[in-house]
């Protein structure tokens, strides 16, 4: 049977996941005329993920660390996203 390993599929994931969710961000600010700042904002974990994730992959080393930060801050961010973009929509404005 072939052993899987989950560590570094799931840190792939994790990495498209933050560069797809950054990339739909910035044009749904340039393209469908959505609040910029906040939009913006919210990109912040993803592109930190994003960033550790690359450097990962470019070391082949993965960690446990952060395949569970980024399924919770994932996590959060997506089930808390529209009340924190009208908040900080409100708060720029």
């Amino acid at each position: 049977m072939k052993q899987r390993n989950l560590k570094p599929l799931i840190s792939k994931i994790i990495l498209f996941y933050s560069i797809f969710y950054g990339a739909m961000k910035i044009i749904a600010v340039l393209f469908q005329d959505a609040w910029p700042l906040p939009n913006l904002i919210m990109t912040i974990p993803f592109v930190i993920f994003a960033i550790i994730g690359g450097i990962l992959l470019k070391r082949d080393t993965y960690s446990w660390v952060y395949v569970a930060a980024g399924v919770i801050v994932i996590s959060i961010v997506r089930y808390y996203e529209m009340q924190w973009l009208q908040q900080l929509h409100q708060h720029f404005n």
